[in-house]
């Protein structure tokens, strides 16, 4: 009675009360999912066996909260107007219909939330993950159903449309290779120079910061090719998930250190002239001729 005798004083219509109380429910049930979100992830990150789940984990926590989000809103403001004596069903109907229309004009948009929903359901791509999309690469900063934004090492960020995703390169699952080419001079011995890269490997295992980022021993394929100076040779390692590229250049450092204490000749491009033999097997000398001077 004392509550009802307060809004008859202040004058404030049933309705907007009511309209008011539809918000306050609204804001309450978003703080509530947000927690329950916060709690289920936090839950599902102490069970998780690698980083990979914490980073599926997290990024379907972001998208959760973005669809609670819109729902919430959506219901609260469907009954605000059922509440004002706005019908909803008309609106409902019309909504239908120009949904219909925009649907013609609005399919790559359409397009972008089935990709972007299919690619969460399926775990193709996660926050923080290193990735090439439609020709960029970069690190995962932001996924949602509408684009993903990867942001590439010069720093730049490109926001992809899901819809425009037809391929994705993911190189941050389970694991990667290192691979290493480089060259040696024709006159090398190769089994030397096996050997002598395993000890540059070896030795590069036993350093304290990249040692716990390789996996395996390294793997020489052999020779790759005959090049015109160098015969190329190729290995690689395996090693941790984004971390092949800091084994990567660890290792030529090494590698370059260990051949120039053997002796191994790694070559650079250049150029033999060979003047040719008379009959009798003689090279003729070589004449420089010079253009007088006018």
């Amino acid at each position: 009675m004392e509550s009802a005798s307060l809004i008859d004083t202040l004058h404030i219509p049933k309705d907007i009360l009511r309209v008011l109380l539809i918000l306050v429910a609204a804001w309450l049930l978003l703080v509530l999912s947000r927690k329950l979100i916060r709690m289920f992830r936090s839950y599902m990150l102490t069970r998780i066996v690698s980083a990979e789940d914490g980073r599926r984990f997290e990024t379907l926590a972001r998208v959760f909260r973005y669809i609670s989000t819109v729902l919430v809103w959506l219901l609260a403001g469907m009954l605000a107007l059922s509440e004002l004596g706005v019908s909803i069903a008309p609106i409902l109907g019309a909504a239908g219909v120009v949904g219909i229309a925009v649907g013609f004009g609005a399919q790559s948009l359409i397009k972008d939330y089935f990709n972007g929903f299919f690619m969460l359901l399926e775990n193709q791509i996660r926050q923080g993950d290193a990735v090439e999309i439609s020709g960029k690469t970069g690190i995962v900063e932001d996924i949602t159903l509408r684009h993903v934004a990867l942001r590439d090492i010069e720093g730049n960020v490109h926001y992809i449309p899901n819809g425009e995703i037809s391929i994705v390169t993911n190189k941050s699952r389970g694991y990667a290779y290192a691979l290493i080419e480089f060259g040696v001079a024709y006159r090398e011995d190769l089994d030397e120079v096996y050997d002598v890269t395993r000890k540059a490997a070896a030795a590069l295992r036993k350093d304290a910061e990249i040692g716990p980022k390789i996996m395996e021993d390294l793997e020489i394929q052999g020779v790759q090719d005959w090049a015109d100076s160098a015969v190329m040779i190729r290995c690689r390692f395996k090693t941790v998930a984004m971390e092949q590229w800091a084994v990567r250049r660890n290792f030529l450092s090494v590698l370059k250190k260990t051949f120039d204490a053997h002796g191994i000749e790694i070559p650079y491009p250049h150029l033999t002239i060979y003047a040719g033999q008379d009959k009798q097997g003689k090279a003729p000398a070589l004449r420089i001729l010079q253009q007088p001077h006018e």
